[in-house]
């Protein structure tokens, strides 16, 4: 055993009160030890043979589990790394976690990138061997074997100082606003670009280059074909790049979104009132204060590929939002949710069509929604 993963050894659990550490970073800690993220690290970073030299993988682990216990600055990870002194030992300074940080260039951060794309398939390989096998999702009741689900969300995080990247958001906050990748089956971050708070919410560039990185992290079975959905706004030039994200072993589904138009509300507006039809939540359960109605056929937009189903949500608006109506929406006292207006979503036409999926927010935002899913159906 190493001296860099060897610090656990005689770790127990008790309850006498004696010789105890608190807080749950050892632990994760231990995780990375275990699942090999450390060793994989450490092989990226110069070995010192000072006696006061501090490891650099090590120092990564530390920062990243002190961060998930709430850390929001390198002084506060060093405040939370004393903590652990007694098992990890005595702690890295903020200064000497600035100067790590601040070396990690871009041919670093790739680096780091493919390690954890490794550490990642070695885990998820384990997850496959486990009793329960690995955690597919379950839409409606239907059990969705083979599918990894990523979902894209941009999210605001607060700033209480003039902090670099730190500016207005559209909340009316101050902070940053980046927007991450999450994989819905095992609740694990896949990828995230760090943007400042005034970036958009629904910047489609964005969004593919952060989905692009996302499947770069997700292994692909050695046995099988693999198959992901992904929720993200975009018109239809960036349908066309996720189209050409399909390979011979990966088959990508989506649900992307775009603004509503006069010309869309003109198609919504043709839907008899039977079209409207309840919708659902992931669960199954129906979603109050929501229905749900297909577009395909009625609208007249161009672009899109053969075979899309255009999907229409219709919410009772927020009294924010309610501010915000359009004509037609204050004439039918409700919004067509989607991104970040009066916008719409929609699916490829291999999307999925459980109403699982297909009357799910894609990227959680207010107001109108319309959707599009596919002919085929989900699995």
């Amino acid at each position: 055993m190493s001296e860099r993963t060897g610090w656990s050894r005689g770790l127990s659990v008790a309850a006498d009160g004696k010789g105890q550490v608190g807080h749950a970073g050892v632990l994760l800690h231990r995780v990375a030890d275990r699942v090999g993220l450390t060793a994989a690290l450490a092989g990226l970073f110069p070995a010192g043979g000072s006696a006061i030299w501090r490891d650099r993988a090590h120092l990564i682990v530390a920062l990243a589990s002190t961060t998930v216990l709430g850390a929001t600055n390198l002084s506060e990870a060093e405040a939370l790394q004393a903590h652990h002194a007694a098992v990890l030992g005595i702690p890295a300074s903020d200064s000497t976690a600035h100067r790590t940080l601040a070396a990690l260039d871009e041919s670093a951060r790739v680096r780091i990138t493919r390690a954890r794309a490794r550490v990642r398939r070695h885990v998820w390989s384990l997850l496959h061997l486990r009793p329960g096998g690995f955690p597919w999702l379950t839409a409606a009741g239907k059990r969705l074997a083979g599918w990894i689900v990523i979902d894209l969300d941009a999210t605001i995080i607060l700033a209480a100082s003039k902090k670099e990247g730190a500016k207005a958001t559209f909340k009316k906050t101050f902070g940053f606003h980046p927007l991450a990748a999450w994989c819905a089956n095992t609740q694990e971050s896949l990828a995230m670009l760090l943007r400042e708070g005034n970036a958009g919410g629904n910047t489609v560039a964005d969004h593919l280059a952060v989905l692009t990185a996302a499947l770069a992290q997700s292994p692909v079975p050695p046995t099988r074909r693999s198959s992901y959905a992904s929720t993200a706004p975009g018109p239809p030039t960036g349908i066309k790049h996720i189209e050409a994200l399909n390979t011979a072993r990966r088959t990508v589904r989506y649900l992307v979104g775009w603004t509503v138009t006069d010309q869309d509300e003109t198609a919504i507006a043709k839907l008899p009132e039977r079209a409207w039809e309840a919708a659902l939540r992931q669960d199954g359960e129906i979603q109050e204060g929501c229905r749900i109605a297909e577009l395909t056929g009625l609208s007249t937009r161009t672009g899109w590929p053969a075979g899309m189903r255009l999907l229409v949500r219709r919410v009772k608006p927020s009294g924010r939002h309610a501010k915000k109506l359009t004509a037609y929406e204050a004439r039918t006292s409700s919004g067509t949710r989607s991104s970040p207006r009066t916008s719409g979503t929609c699916g490829a036409s291999s999307a999925p069509t459980s109403p699982g999926f297909s009357t799910r927010s894609p990227a959680r935002t207010p107001r109108s929604r319309t959707g599009c899913a596919p002919t085929r159906p989900w699995g």
